[in-house]
């Protein structure tokens, strides 16, 4: 049992897209990323995915609308449902999502990572 502390976490990498699990409890992965720009579309056929963000804005597009998520507060995207994440400025990111969940679902892109280590 040791604490995290997200703000030294956060300082180990620089990239973007690329999630580093820093916990796990009952099957799920805690999550740090940085985001910026947009990622691609995708869904997770058989995950719900938690979006908390720690800084910036993050936008999360739907193909019938768009959600914005500020500081201190997260959004959870319920399985099967299509998604892209948008940062138009660098944004810090906590995420919750089931161990087994592939990083861009179904979809393979240039940014999909399905071998996500521990920091």
């Amino acid at each position: 049992m040791e604490k995290v502390n997200l703000k030294e976490k956060l300082s180990l990498f620089s990239d973007h897209w690329n999630p580093r699990i820093v916990g796990e409890l009952n099957g799920q992965q805690v999550k740090l990323a940085k985001l910026k720009g947009e990622f691609i579309w995708h869904s997770h056929r058989n995950e719900d995915e938690m979006f908390y963000v720690i800084k910036g804005n993050l936008k999360i597009e739907f193909r019938e609308k768009t959600v914005e998520i500020q500081e201190n507060e997260f959004l959870i995207v319920p399985r099967g449902v299509e998604h892209r994440p948008v940062a138009e400025e660098e944004v810090h990111v906590m995420l919750f999502e089931p161990s087994k969940t592939r990083h861009t679902g179904e979809e393979q892109h240039e940014l999909t990572n399905n071998d996500q280590k521990f920091i």
